[in-house]
């Protein structure tokens, strides 16, 4: 007997014939193509349809080749096999249930690809008709979640979210895409977040569920209540909470651990990351970037549950004492994808990691600006070690991971801002996300300031990192200022020394902390020299920066009367006791001796700032990202996550 081979739906008998024959299931594909209803000649076609094996490449290729005119001519077909398929939904045999489950995603996604270059047809008309529709989505919604709260199939679980997220990213701007409308109005956040509480599906179906749930928030978010909004700010169920925190966790952590796997494999050259439990996105100059895939969805979950629920920060936190070290989870970890949902490839270009890690900025802007966080941020009962990757410089050693010391989690925020200070000074200077840094360090200060939160922290390391920011602008004014309004981060820097000099007796640890303080403002004298004679001169012209300018001139005030107060104390000093190198602790004898007669201004509005706002300053980019992630998850979703194999042996047997 002759070899079979199956192709594309056809089967080929290896012989001298060659003469294809299709099988069972393209055939009854092709009745539904036809203009004719396929059970008048066969009464029992839609019950054996979904007991056939899908072929989803066939009945999505023969969607996409016909046209708009030819689609809607069997308009009363698709609508039937609609609505079937969710008729069989609600069946015993979980082949059937898998097939419509498959079969829907097929009609989704091949009637709205046929819609990218056809006008003239509504798709929900197309799939379900406008009269059933509102029921139509009510059923298939209702089903969906009566699959996924079930005790049943992990394998059904997994396709109904699958089916989900097809439906959710049809189209790169999800709020164009009116299907959702009825998943607002049918909501699924419950099972949603059943799945998130209860450690086996969370396990199984953790990430999908976070993902999707990332991209139903998004929904027309500044145009109407969403639903999913409103119900994501009041979760206050702590296993719930901390589900969702293990899963991006565990997702952030893959990306942390497969980052440094790539390091290990770059010992040459000059590069850097920015590593801790957002994630690490930047490279010094283009060519030395090592390449790892951005898991931009699970950040847009992170930002949004940070965002919406104050509880959220907390819990994460607190369930996840080992955060950051290189350690095996005690409990098993949330499943992730080979090629997880959301990831942005690594070949893309440096735009996807600049929109990375503003997203990253943006959700400790968030944390840095709530009350309730920071208290647990800055609590001394609460130490934390955290593994901060630190880029390899020539002016000092890579630090060890051994030994880590363990502090409030703010010293970890800090240092994470020292080190996106001190290795991003690059050509293409990335000026909006140093502005979001400076904030994020302003913001916490002002905490600290209010609540007299003296941290055990080593402030010299961001006095020294700002002074080289502020050197790095001077010596690249030409440059910088083609692009740049560079005065606005200047005054920021500046007005950071300001809040130390004028607040520094309140959050400092010591009486000594602040004496370094001053010592380092002296020590860098020049610094503030140079930039003052920068501003002065730009200030006093016509030109564009003459506004801009003048502010830093006014804001160096009191920095300029410690450098003109003291230095010549200093260079007395030395004079009288013959030494013409004074040390660190000579300086600072000078500095205490002279504190009392040193006159400095009264600055307003230091520990002041304005707080972040999502509606009117980032619409703009969160609409882009969720248009990025909408079209990473669909590729994805095409790729892999759609065979039929694994579901089948599960139900190798109908009873």
């Amino acid at each position: 007997m002759a070899q079979v081979e199956k192709r594309g739906g056809l089967l080929r008998k290896s012989s001298a014939s060659k003469k294809p024959l299709k099988e069972k299931v393209v055939l009854m594909y092709d009745e539904i193509f036809m203009t004719e209803d396929p059970s008048k000649c066969s009464p029992r076609f839609w019950e054996e349809l979904f007991l056939m094996k899908v072929n989803l490449e066939y009945l999505e290729g023969k969607l996409e080749s016909l046209d708009g005119e030819e689609l809607m001519k069997i308009k009363d077909n698709i609508n039937c096999l609609f609505q079937h398929c969710i008729q069989a939904l609600g069946e015993e045999h979980p082949i059937r249930v898998v097939n419509a489950l498959q079969t829907l995603c097929a009609l989704i996604r091949g009637v709205h690809q046929k819609n990218k270059s056809t006008s003239g047809f509504d798709i929900i008309n197309m799939l379900m008709g406008f009269d059933k529709a509102e029921l139509c989505m009510k059923n298939l919604m209702e089903s969906l979640d009566s699959l996924l709260c079930a005790e049943g199939s992990e394998s059904l679980k997994s396709l109904c979210l699958k089916l989900l997220l097809c439906l959710v990213t049809v189209t790169d701007n999800i709020s164009q895409n009116t299907i959702l409308e009825y998943v607002m109005i049918n909501s699924i956040f419950e099972a949603i977040l059943q799945i998130l509480s209860h450690p086996p599906s969370r396990r199984e179906h953790g990430y999908d569920a976070v993902v999707l749930l990332a991209l139903l928030v998004n929904y027309r978010k500044y145009e109407s209540v969403n639903p999913y909004i409103v119900k994501l700010s009041i979760v206050d169920d702590e296993a719930t909470l901390n589900g969702m925190g293990l899963v991006i966790a565990q997702a952030l952590s893959e990306y942390n651990r497969q980052y440094k796997d790539k390091e290990e494999e770059h010992q040459s050259g000059f590069f850097s990351a920015l590593t801790n439990m957002v994630g690490s996105m930047f490279i010094a100059d283009a060519h030395e970037k090592i390449s790892v895939q951005t898991n931009e969805a699970i950040l847009l979950a992170l930002y949004e549950a940070v965002h919406l629920n104050r509880n959220f920060i907390t819990v994460l936190a607190q369930s996840h004492p080992e955060m950051g070290l290189v350690t095996t989870p005690v409990s098993p970890a949330p499943a992730t994808p080979v090629t997880p949902l959301g990831t942005t490839p690594p070949s893309s270009d440096d735009e996807h990691r600049l929109h990375s890690g503003k997203l990253c900025l943006i959700i400790l802007t968030c944390i840095a600006e709530d009350q309730y966080a920071n208290a647990f941020l800055h609590d001394d009962n609460m130490n934390f070690r955290v593994n901060l990757h630190r880029m390899p410089m020539r002016h000092r050693k890579k630090a060890a991971d051994k030994n880590l010391p363990c502090r409030p989690l703010v010293c970890a925020v800090l240092d994470l801002m020292v080190e996106f200070i001190v290795t991003h000074m690059m050509k293409e200077f990335p000026m909006d996300l140093y502005i979001r840094c400076i904030q994020v360090v302003h913001k916490l200060l002002c905490y600290q300031k209010k609540c007299r939160v003296r941290l055990h922290y080593t402030w010299r390391e961001l006095w020294s990192a700002l002074i080289n920011l502020l050197k790095f602008l001077m010596s690249n004014e030409t440059v910088l200022l083609a692009k740049h309004n560079i005065f606005t981060l200047a005054l920021m820097i500046v007005n950071l020394f300001n809040m130390f000099i004028t607040y520094g007796d309140t959050f400092l640890p010591t009486p000594s902390s602040y004496d370094e303080l001053y010592y380092e403002i002296i020590r860098m004298h020049q610094s503030f020299d140079n930039l003052y004679s920068m501003v002065l001169r730009l200030s006093t012209n016509a030109g564009q920066w003459k506004e801009a300018a003048s502010k830093v001139t006014h804001a160096l005030v009191n920095i300029r009367a410690i450098i003109n107060h003291f230095n010549p104390k200093i260079e007395s000093y030395a004079a009288v006791n013959h030494i013409s190198q004074l040390s660190e602790e000579q300086v600072l004898e000078v500095v205490r001796a002279n504190y009392d007669t040193l006159t400095l201004k009264l600055q307003d509005g230091l520990d002041q700032y304005e707080r972040y706002s999502e509606q009117h300053k980032e619409a703009a980019f969160f609409k882009e990202l969720v248009r990025s992630i909408s079209t990473n998850v669909r590729r994805n979703l095409a790729f892999h996550t759609l065979s039929q194999e694994v579901l089948l042996k599960e139900f190798s047997t109908i009873s």
